[in-house]
């Protein structure tokens, strides 16, 4: 199954410019906010509930089971996670229902297209290719940060009390060098075999290389890498699973593409797994890793799901990086390009802008010719905080914008109504 040209992406343009909604109605948003500030005061709320404040607390760059895989909710509550969907036991290890998780590998060498749900030579791994390090050798050394004056400096605002969280700022460091196989884990070597992890989820921590404040790697979070990881595609869509999302592809996207060339070469010497002398995309196996709350790890974040709401069903408003997630957190919307006037533009490519260029803002995800899935065209000066931007015309954007805007009208009308 692939995106296609024209009619794929003027649905992801439509997608784009209807963020034009919190421009055109952004008068709309002053007197409610004027209103909620009218009432922190201390006054009595008049809601019809005593909650006065919310707040919401994003663990970037990592997913719900990186933290909560073994998490068991309280009496009378339940979660959705690894250890409850008998993927893995208790202590980390693979449990009944492993086989769910698996990871695959395809070959879409000669693809011309991005591939959303590759089905060429899909096979399962023998093996997880071995996650790399990630992180500093020594807090000290690399990161500036030897005394608890030094942390306290540097990162204002981190709890003392009960706990003295500056105290981990001094500690994680990996005491390995470079991009190569993470020998803490569990698993894992420094020396061939470099991996002997089944295909599916492991644990990062243990009890001797691994401590939960432990430095690790950061596994790619991006638009389109996220979606091919997600194998999503109604051939395989079922009662059970109505997306059709097989959520097998995390290891193949992060070895073959990671997350991010900016349109550079693939390396002659290129390989998806490590090798002495061989370029990889500095990540490996790494999105499939967790920790294990049941094993203590992770303390404060188990504090916060025990005493307060968590989303174990709702994990992030868009399928991608930093930037999009983090707009749509503030705005409720992406953001879109205009000119002064406020007219929908097709966002820049290739131009000189007053702090220099050239500047590229459209993201081609297609692979470069004559790899597999590797050496994707992203745009000059991407990186993972900037949400993905589709090319369309001015007036496409416009027109759609205006259908949008109309319908985001009428839902605030109603919902005023209530």
């Amino acid at each position: 199954m692939t995106l296609k040209g024209n009619s794929v992406g003027k649905i992801l343009c439509m997608a784009r410019v209807g963020l034009a909604l919190l421009a055109m109605t952004q008068y709309l948003f002053g007197p409610l906010t004027q209103t909620v500030k009218a009432y922190d005061n201390g006054a009595p709320s008049p809601t019809s509930s005593p909650i006065k404040h919310v707040i919401v607390i994003v663990g970037e760059n990592r997913t719900f089971d990186h933290l909560f895989a073994t998490y068991l909710p309280k009496p009378g509550e339940t979660v959705n996670n690894l250890l409850s969907e008998g993927i893995i036991h208790w202590d980390g290890s693979p449990g009944p229902n492993f086989a769910k998780a698996y990871q695959y590998s395809a070959d879409i060498t000669g693809s011309a297209t991005f591939q959303l749900s590759p089905t060429t030579a899909k096979t399962l791994y023998a093996a997880l290719p071995a996650p790399l390090n990630g992180g500093p050798t020594n807090v000290c050394v690399n990161n500036g940060v030897c005394t608890h004056h030094d942390a306290t400096t540097s990162e204002n605002g981190l709890s003392s009390s009960p706990i003295d969280y500056y105290q981990f700022m001094l500690t994680g460091g990996t005491n390995l060098t470079g991009h190569v196989p993470d020998s803490r884990i569990t698993g894992v070597s420094s020396s061939a075999p470099y991996s002997t992890l089944m295909p599916g989820p492991f644990q990062f921590t243990n009890t001797t290389l691994f401590p939960y404040d432990s430095y690790a790697n950061s596994p790619v979070h991006r638009f389109y890498q996220m979606w091919q990881q997600m194998d999503c595609n109604a051939a395989t869509a079922t009662v059970a699973n109505p997306s059709g999302c097989l959520a097998d592809f995390f290891t193949w996207t992060e070895v073959t593409v990671g997350s991010n060339v900016n349109g550079a070469a693939q390396a002659a010497n290129f390989s998806t797994d490590y090798a002495p002398g061989k370029i990889t995309t500095h990540e490996g196996a790494t999105s499939m890793g967790f920790y294990n709350m049941l094993f203590g790890d992770a303390p404060y974040t188990k504090y916060l799901a025990d005493n307060y709401a968590m989303s174990d069903n709702y994990h992030q408003p868009v399928m991608g990086g930093t930037g999009a997630n983090s707009i749509m957190l503030g705005f409720g919307d992406a953001i879109w390009f205009s000119d002064e006037n406020g007219n929908a533009l097709t966002p820049p490519n290739n131009q000189i802008t007053f702090a220099g260029g050239p500047v590229n803002e459209i993201e081609n995800p297609n692979p470069v010719a004559g790899t597999n899935n590797g050496g994707r065209r992203m745009v000059t000066g991407d990186s993972a905080t900037t949400a993905p931007r589709w090319a369309c015309t001015a007036e496409e954007a416009t027109a759609t914008a205006r259908i949008l805007h109309n319908r985001a009208l009428d839902r605030l009308r109603r919902t005023w109504a209530l």
